[in-house]
């Protein structure tokens, strides 16, 4: 790990490869699992005043799950969360062909709203946990992404460099422009050795 600012940040940013490929994974990112999609405080309340917007791009479960159960909840860990269906899919997630995908980032794509999605799931497969007062930035390697690894690896693309757009967005170009720093010494210093 390193440190940028108030953040550690893992290795596996840097030395790990990662290629989303959508046409493997069909976007199941936001089918699986046990809870809805990490929020923030901000987003909860974005996800308030959005969801009239985006309510017609959703499913009719995913409506009913959303109506029942609230714009976002609280799960048994106690963190806020994107509500699901039947204990599946997130209930903002809809079928585009045979992917997978967000309906607010698609509300987004089409100039319906200022919100893209949820920041932890624009960094996935990185997570944010805190550590006292730092953010602790890690790579989940998942069974699920196993093609992008593959596709990642094949093209030599960087977890870090595979999400720039989102790192960015989190932490700002000054701390990106940090970050690829460190990278590239971090591979200068593999050679010298």
């Amino acid at each position: 790990m390193f440190e940028i600012d108030n953040t550690l940040v893992s290795l596996d940013l840097i030395e790990k490869k990662f290629l989303c490929n959508l046409g493997a994974c069909r976007g199941n990112c936001c089918v699986e699992g046990d809870s809805g999609a990490p929020l923030n405080d901000d987003e909860c309340k974005i996800l308030e005043d959005i969801f009239e917007t985006i309510k017609p791009r959703l499913t009719t479960e995913g409506v009913a799950a959303v109506e029942q159960q609230g714009k976002w909840i609280v799960d048994r860990d106690g963190d806020l969360v994107t509500p699901l269906v039947n204990n599946g899919p997130c209930a903002y997630a809809v079928m585009d062909g045979n992917i997978v995908k967000c309906a607010i980032e698609m509300a987004w794509q089409a100039g319906e709203v200022d919100f893209q999605k949820p920041i932890s799931c624009h960094l996935y497969p990185v997570r944010i946990s805190k550590v006292g007062d730092y953010d602790a930035v890690n790579y989940e390697q998942i069974e699920l992404c196993r093609d992008a690894v593959l596709k990642g690896n094949q093209l030599g693309v960087p977890v870090y460099k595979f999400l720039k757009g989102p790192l960015v967005r989190k932490y700002g170009q000054d701390w990106y422009n940090q970050l690829c720093e460190i990278a590239e010494e971090w591979k200068n210093q593999d050679k010298e050795e």
